[in-house]
């Protein structure tokens, strides 16, 4: 049964609302077109869907304002009444481009301070939503996802407070560490990936890749990326290559352990284009330092994909290689702020993800299974046959 046909036999659970937070109104305004797209298509195939109060709105967005006094504290206020309503705060806490005044000087929002204005709408909204669910693309200190020595648990402590808030469910992106919904076993956590829109990224980028063991291969920049690069090669059909980082545990920069040197463990990579997968590019150094090693192997092209492109060191050192031929393309999503000079880049390619997140909130306002929205696997199949097809075509 397809997803279309799962909301036609079900009702919502309640009326739609989306908030958002300062910084993640671009998100929010395309996930709102995708959902008003969706709806009206579920409509043209069941004509009860317009007898059922607030299913079929012009904008499910939430008139929320997120003010700030001259000491930098903060309040939201509810515009409209959100009472029986199913809501979803989006919150893009990477975006650090928002600013807000502190005594006469300009700060700039740091995850920290994302994190509390989240809270403050929860907090606006509760004892009044029906449900209040929290779609956090990049999920809030999930670097900090476990405790070695006496540290804090950041992520976890996060999720917990959270919960206590009563937040029904979190919706997440390629978490660094999906286990960390372990510390909200009765609490709803999905997490979701990316890989569909990865392949239609590349495709666009390069539309003459051939994905097989002769000239295609997925490489796993260390041991925490494995599973995303397996699941990739595997579906592909395509050989998996993985580098692990050797640190120097004697020292600690910018808290943690500086990498002394990458090592390969694959088949050879000479003359294949090489795809790099993983979650986040964060200062980049790593990542750059293996599409460098791959270049140097033989490689043909090398293609970059990260569900997030935080570039907390600038542009820079990518124009440097980009300019030095050490890759070809950086894929990204559109989950995260993006600054505007990245997207000038002839190097930078987005992989879209509102329809598809448009989608789960969908799915979820309608109480149906998750299945069909998570299981990328035949829709990469049916993008693989197609090309295939298209192939024989032309060699004939």
């Amino acid at each position: 049964m397809s997803v279309s046909e799962n909301h036609e036999k079900m009702l919502p659970v309640a009326p739609l609302k989306i908030a958002y937070i300062n910084g993640s109104r671009q998100i929010a305004r395309q996930v709102n077109s995708n959902l008003v797209k969706i709806r009206k298509n579920i409509e043209a195939h069941d004509h009860s869907a317009d007898q059922v109060f607030g299913y079929i709105e012009p904008d499910y967005l939430l008139d929320v304002k997120l003010s700030r006094f001259g000491t930098g504290e903060g309040k939201a206020v509810l515009n409209e009444s959100i009472r029986g309503t199913d809501l979803y705060i989006i919150a893009d806490v990477m975006n650090y481009s928002v600013t807000y005044n502190v005594c006469g000087h300009i700060n700039h929002m740091s995850p920290d301070n994302h994190f509390q204005d989240l809270k403050r709408i929860i907090a606006a909204a509760n004892g009044k939503a029906h449900r209040i669910s929290v779609v956090m693309p990049f999920l809030y200190e999930s670097r900090q996802h476990k405790r070695s020595g006496r540290e804090s648990l950041d992520a976890a402590m996060a999720l917990v407070e959270l919960q206590n808030y009563g937040v029904s469910e979190i919706i997440t992106f390629d978490a660094h560490d999906p286990r960390v919904r372990n510390s909200i076993p009765l609490r709803g956590f999905d997490n979701f990936m990316p890989t569909y829109q990865f392949l239609r990224a590349l495709l666009k980028a390069a539309p003459d890749l051939k994905f097989d063991n002769r000239h295609f291969m997925v490489i796993s920049p260390d041991e925490g990326a494995m599973n995303r690069a397996v699941y990739f090669s595997n579906v592909l059909g395509a050989d998996i290559g993985m580098f692990y980082k050797r640190r120097d545990y004697s020292k600690i920069v910018n808290g943690k352990n500086p990498i002394v040197a990458h090592e390969f463990l694959g088949d050879s990579v000479e003359g294949k284009d090489c795809v790099i997968i993983d979650d986040m590019i964060s200062s980049g150094g790593s990542m750059l330092d293996v599409c460098r090693q791959m270049k140097e192997r033989g490689a043909n092209r090398v293609f970059v994909c990260t569900t997030f492109g935080l570039f907390t060191d600038g542009l820079s050192k990518f124009d440097e290689f980009y300019e030095k031929g050490y890759f070809t393309k950086i894929i990204t999503t559109n989950l995260c702020y993006r600054p505007p000079e990245l997207l000038k880049r002839p190097y930078y390619e987005t992989a879209n993800m509102y329809k598809y997140l448009a989608s789960i909130i969908n799915s979820l306002n309608h109480d149906v299974s998750l299945d069909n929205v998570k299981s990328t696997t035949s829709k990469i199949t049916k993008v693989l046959e197609k090309m295939r097809s298209s192939s024989e075509k032309n060699s004939r």
